[in-house]
């Protein structure tokens, strides 16, 4: 990265977790200069986690989420205009239009505009009591409906739609997932462990149904009827739809920024143009770690990408290169899943998915490249060294489950 002066006006288009911690994280790498930070969301910035778990059961507030209070934001001398949506990017005179007629002008700009929920398009899908969960405002919409003895209808066994359905049924709801993969979580997850988490949610009374789709719905104020594929009708209350995320790139694709499948960056989250950088779930960028261009939805790359991609805006050197890491819990389970292995050669097992403790490894070449963990976040912590360090260990050491993990870490580093 080239020298950047710490007195540059930023604007932040975008005002998530990945939106304010890149303001928060410019004023702790030392930028003193004008700072704007715009989101078209009422809240100020959020974290999102918590949304299809403790606050959608009620156990926790929407304060709760926020990264700062409002007047934390006053006080860095950052401006923050919630409720105000960024329509144009002129990146000829280098500014920001908003949709109230409002142009705010920069050296410096930063998109952090996130990601939407996908909509399934079938017919019927914007009738009453159909809903999404991306933001605040959807969580407490759908909290609202959570009544014991009610009927909750949802289609996707994504982390978000499974978290929902553990939610719903843990306050007394029936609970319906509709998938269309063979198994939760078929972008994430080998086989095996995608029909445990079918399993989870079986014992726990929720009816999965996989490998159908729904072909369309039908909904009024009396509730929701759905219809697959199969020729079956599912009936519901409610429906909560959650089958992925797209990531809000048209700002940036009139700009005639590099787009694909987000905003394209490079390690430092630097776009095609070099006053324009991105960053969270709307940025595809670079990492040394996998070799390729990558878009990561997760509370980890929200919360360290900005730091990473700040300190390049005040003229440091270091790419951001972490080993992706996601994590949900659902019922008493906690599961992690670190790397993001797209070829493997074998697979190794310590314990199994039902007993405590259990760690799933995927290995290429004797050189770990993704794991799993259920309820056992100590292990993580010695496989993501495992992987980041990107070398080989000993399966047979591996494979032994009366080998600690946090031995054969220090082994392979040694």
């Amino acid at each position: 990265m080239k020298e950047r002066t710490n007195d540059a006006r930023i604007v932040i288009v975008g005002a998530g977790h990945a939106g304010g911690k890149m303001a928060e994280a410019l004023r702790e790498a030392g930028h003193v200069g004008p700072l704007s930070l715009v989101g078209g969301e009422s809240h100020p910035p959020y974290e999102r986690p918590p949304l299809s778990k403790e606050m959608l059961g009620g156990e926790s507030t929407v304060e709760s989420t926020y990264l700062h209070p409002r007047e934390w934001y006053a006080s860095s001398s950052i401006a923050l205009r919630t409720g105000s949506v960024a329509v144009e990017l002129d990146r000829q005179q280098q500014m920001v239009h908003l949709a109230n007629g409002d142009a705010l002008p920069y050296d410096l700009m930063v998109m952090a505009t996130g990601a939407r929920a996908r909509r399934l398009n079938v017919p019927g899908v914007d009738g009453p009591n159909i809903f999404t969960l991306r933001g605040i405002d959807d969580a407490l919409a759908v909290r609202s409906r959570l009544v014991a003895g009610g009927r909750l209808a949802v289609v996707g066994a994504g982390f978000i739609g499974l978290e929902i359905a553990a939610t719903a049924r843990r306050h007394g709801m029936e609970v319906i997932v509709i998938e269309a993969a063979l198994h939760p979580l078929a972008r994430m997850v080998s086989s095996d462990i995608g029909y445990f988490f079918a399993d989870l949610h079986r014992n726990e009374g929720v009816e999965v149904r996989t490998g159908v789709m729904v072909s369309s719905i039908d909904s009024d104020a009396s509730g929701v009827r759905l219809y697959t594929d199969d020729g079956v009708t599912t009936t519901a209350d409610i429906a909560v739809i959650g089958v992925g995320a797209v990531p809000n790139t048209e700002l940036a694709a009139r700009a005639n920024l590099a787009v694909d499948d987000g905003i394209v960056v490079d390690q430092w989250g630097r776009s095609s143009d070099d006053r324009i950088f991105a960053v969270g779930d709307v940025s595809r960028h670079f990492s040394p770690f996998l070799g390729r261009h990558v878009r990561l939805e997760s509370w980890q790359n929200a919360q360290n990408q900005p730091v990473a991609v700040a300190r390049a805006m005040m003229g440091g050197t270091e790419p951001y290169s972490e080993v992706p890491w996601f994590w949900t819990d659902q019922y008493d389970l906690n599961i992690q899943l670190a790397g993001s292995p797209i070829q493997w050669d074998s697979v190794v097992a310590r314990g199994n998915p039902y007993s405590p403790g259990y760690v799933h490894v995927f290995v290429a070449d004797d050189v770990p490249v993704g794991a799993i963990a259920i309820n056992n976040g100590r292990d993580m912590r010695f496989l993501r060294q495992m992987i980041a360090r990107r070398e080989k260990v000993d399966l047979e050491a591996l494979r032994d489950p009366r080998r600690k993990l946090q031995e054969i870490a220090a082994l392979a580093s040694s």
